[in-house]
Order: C-alpha cells, then structure tokens, then sequence
C-alpha cells in the first residue's frame, strides 16, 4: 500500500521520511519512552534511520505494518509516531514529553482506528507494558474495554514476551470511557 495521510484540525499523520530521523532520534533518548517501548537502549542515529528506511518503507511495502508520524498542523516536525500492526490489529505509539498530556495522542488513536474501520479490520487491539500509565490513559480515553493482563504479543528488546495490560476497541463500540481499568490506569497523563 501507498502511503497516506490521516488529519484532524489538531494533527496530521503521516509516514515518516528521513528528514525525521533527527526528531526520533531526539524523541528515543527519553527515559520514560525507552522503559515502556522496544527501542533500542541506548538509541543511536543509525537505530533511527534504520527504522525509517527499513522499519517504516518495508511496513507499507509488505502491508505488515503501517507507521504514521505525527505532526502539529502546519509544521513538518515530527512529534510522535504511532503504528498499525496487522498481524494482531494491535496498536503501538508514542510521544514527545513536551507534548504528553495534551490529548494529541488520544485522537491520533481514534484517527488510525477509524481507518483501520473503515477498512473492515473488526477491532483494534492496544497492549501496554503494566505500569505504563500515560499509554493506558490515552487508550482508555480513546474508548478501549480493558481487557486483562498478560503476555505481550510484541517480544521486548531481549525477545522475552513481558507482562503487558490489554485493551480492545471494537468497531462498534461507542468511544466512551468504559469501566474495569486497573485503578493505576486513572492517574492523570
């Protein structure tokens, strides 16, 4: 598939280039990020143009993968980087510090689930490493039902399959906050 460009009046999607590679670099070098994340610790510049040149171009190429970068309207930095996976429909994404909290995240979630609807993909799966708060929190507001913990389907950066809390947003769901969240999942992002 092409790649393409998903917006909303907050946000433009789309795919990242290797103008980008200084931003994600930058961006990876935060610790929270790298705790919560696969990225490879320590995060170098060639880590972030391998992932744009191979990571990102072989996603859309294959189908397998479909990554977004986000991007403030009217600015070409990037800020965060969201992805589509379709082997488990599962979602991955984060964002710059500065930026967390904001509610940018949320609805760059609700803009690839809408497509991924609009495709005919039934759900979306989110997954988080437990403990991960600000993930949990944008997945939760986004409209996500919690639905348990366990293993991640993603391996981590020593292919262990750590455990993970797990969220589901069916096509049909409305996009409101639904109950059963661990408790942690309610403290302020």
């Amino acid at each position: 598939m092409q790649p393409f460009v998903l917006e909303s009046s907050r946000l433009r999607l789309e795919v990242p280039r290797t103008a980008d590679t200084v931003a994600i670099h930058d961006c990876c070098q935060d610790e929270q990020l790298q705790r919560f994340t696969t990225v490879p610790v320590p995060y170098t510049f060639s880590d972030a143009q391998f992932f744009v040149s191979q990571i990102v171009e072989r996603g859309w190429t294959t189908g397998r993968e479909y990554t977004w970068g986000l991007r403030l309207p009217g600015s070409d930095v990037l800020v965060g980087m969201i992805s589509l996976r379709h082997q488990h429909r599962d979602i991955g994404f984060w964002i710059s510090a500065e930026l967390r909290g904001l509610g940018l995240m949320t609805e760059a979630v609700r803009l690839v689930a809408d497509w991924a609807f609009d495709e005919g993909l039934p759900d979306v799966l989110w997954e988080g490493y437990v403990g991960n708060l600000g993930s949990a929190g944008v997945a939760r507001r986004a409209g996500f039902t919690y639905i348990g913990r366990g293993p991640g389907l993603q391996p981590d950066r020593l292919q262990g399959h750590p455990e993970c809390w797990k969220a589901r947003l069916a096509r049909d769901d409305d996009r409101s906050e639904k109950p059963g969240w661990p408790d942690e999942s309610r403290t302020s992002t």
